[in-house]
């Protein structure tokens, strides 16, 4: 260990570009087993872990299992590093690393942050690959938990209902499992292999899945209530936030997650709606999160003529990943910053042939460190495309069953729950998106393990009495 000032930091190797934009595989290879040892072997190991206690939502035991790999110990690895991440070859290649755990690493002043997200990905897969199984115990009979969702939160609620002898029963209104994960976040950044993996694991190991099943359409929240010791909501939020403009219903006009859901079922080989086509067509993304970083890549792939990205803030202020928004760029894309949408341009047959910008600078930080976008009076201009994808952020859907079975929410229509994860209405716990907004998958895991300690704890401790 302790090896940062002779080992410098090194990424996987990235596909070249030109080797990655007539497909959606993922384009970072995955270090061998003697590579994460040796990036692991540059870690610290901080007395107080940073990179733990304050980057890693899930607090994950990120030193110890860096430890156990540079130290050849590549099963205790594996095991300490599945241990408290429901699926960290998949959070590895997803989370916003520089935001959070290496973005709290303590080599940050220069040495370069240990490759954390990156070291993740090649203990599980390179375990998997040796043979390594995730263990679980036999169900404990007559036990079963709903889980409304198969989303990360939903996902991570079955695999620790699962680590704790719980049958959980899993319903999911799409034709697939997985929510975000299979549906939202493209190939290119999250093979699906990996996510069917984890599913057909916790299918294995007892969890029973319902797709295609909407709840108050095919099966009421009553009986799933009635006939359950306790039920985890993982409902997600992904009711895109649109533009208060004439025309964002236009054809030309699409919104973030119907487009890569779309994309994604045409990859698949599913029916699919043909109005998500941009072959030939100029092509406008106005967002700046990993949302917009998705789709514009996306569109790339699919085979715009040119794609533009404008976001009203600049670089430094997008809450997107970094590494994101470098690969947009390799990959062809062209950012406009500090323009802000003001409008729909339409032709005399109201068909929607591109945008109107405003100019925008920002203010010095204020008490909360954001800094507030002011519109420069005459500097609007016009935008034309063929096609804009609005990726804006996401609200929370407004469900009937939750009001019709006393389960509150809160002005933005999220989810209200206490400090063991419980709704309004006993028995029923609720995490992730539906209940903190649109956020982070990690957060979501987080919720979904947190809601499974509390209900095992419940149901164990008897708390939980089912009415049948």
């Amino acid at each position: 260990m302790y090896e940062f000032t002779t080992i410098e930091r090194i990424d996987p190797l990235k596909k070249p570009t030109n080797a990655r934009l007539d497909n959606f595989n993922e384009i970072f290879e995955i270090y061998k087993e003697e590579e994460a040892g040796v990036q692991a072997s540059r870690c610290l190991q901080c007395g107080n872990p940073y990179c733990s206690s304050l980057g890693c939502p899930l607090s994950n035991n990120i030193p110890q299992w860096l430890k156990f790999i540079a130290e050849k110990d590549p099963k205790q690895a594996f095991d300490i590093s599945n241990e408290t991440s429901p699926f960290p070859e998949i959070l590895g290649r997803i989370c916003p690393h520089s935001r959070l755990c290496e973005g709290a690493c303590t080599l940050n002043d220069g040495h370069g942050a240990i490759t954390i997200g990156s070291i993740e990905v090649a203990v599980t897969e390179n375990g998997f690959d040796n043979g390594y199984k995730i263990e679980y115990p036999e169900l404990t009979k007559g036990k079963k938990v709903a889980i409304i969702g198969s989303g990360p939160a939903g996902l991570s609620c079955a695999n620790y209902l699962l680590k704790g002898g719980i049958k959980p029963v899993v319903y999911e209104k799409a034709d697939e499992p997985g929510g975000l994960l299979t549906y939202g976040i493209p190939g290119f950044k999250l093979e699906k292999e990996a996510v069917n993996r984890r599913i057909d694991m916790l299918k294995k190991a007892g969890m029973e899945l319902h797709l295609k099943v909407g709840i108050g359409e095919d099966i009421s929240f009553e009986e799933i209530y009635e006939n359950h010791d306790a039920v985890f909501l993982g409902i997600g939020a992904l009711e895109g936030k649109v533009l208060n403009y004439h025309g964002y219903n236009s054809e030309n006009v699409y919104m973030a997650i119907p487009f890569l859901t779309n994309i994604q079922k045409k990859l698949f080989g599913k029916k699919h709606d043909a109005k998500y086509n941009v072959k030939g067509k100029k092509v406008i993304v106005v967002g700046g999160g990993d949302t917009a970083m998705d789709c514009v890549r996306t569109a790339v792939r699919e085979g715009a003529t040119s794609v533009k990205c404008f976001y009203r803030r600049d670089e430094e202020n997008m809450p997107g990943s970094k590494k994101e928004v470098e690969c947009a760029k390799e990959e062809g894309v062209e950012f406009i910053f500090q323009k802000s949408p003001k409008g729909f341009i339409a032709d005399q047959n109201d068909i929607i042939r591109g945008m109107k910008f405003i100019g925008t600078e920002l203010t010095r930080p204020g008490e909360d460190g954001r800094r507030k976008i002011i519109e420069l009076e005459g500097s609007e201009e016009n935008e034309y495309a063929e096609v804009v994808i609005l990726a804006l952020g996401f609200n929370n859907e407004k469900l009937d069953f939750l009001t019709q079975n006393g389960i509150e929410t809160n002005q933005w229509g999220g989810i209200i729950t206490d400090d063991n994860n419980q709704t309004t209405k006993e028995r029923v716990y609720a995490g992730g998106d539906g209940v903190r907004g649109a956020d982070l998958v990690v957060t979501a895991a987080l919720d979904g393990r947190e809601a499974a300690y509390n209900i095992l704890e419940a149901i164990y401790d008897k708390e939980l009495v089912h009415q049948k």
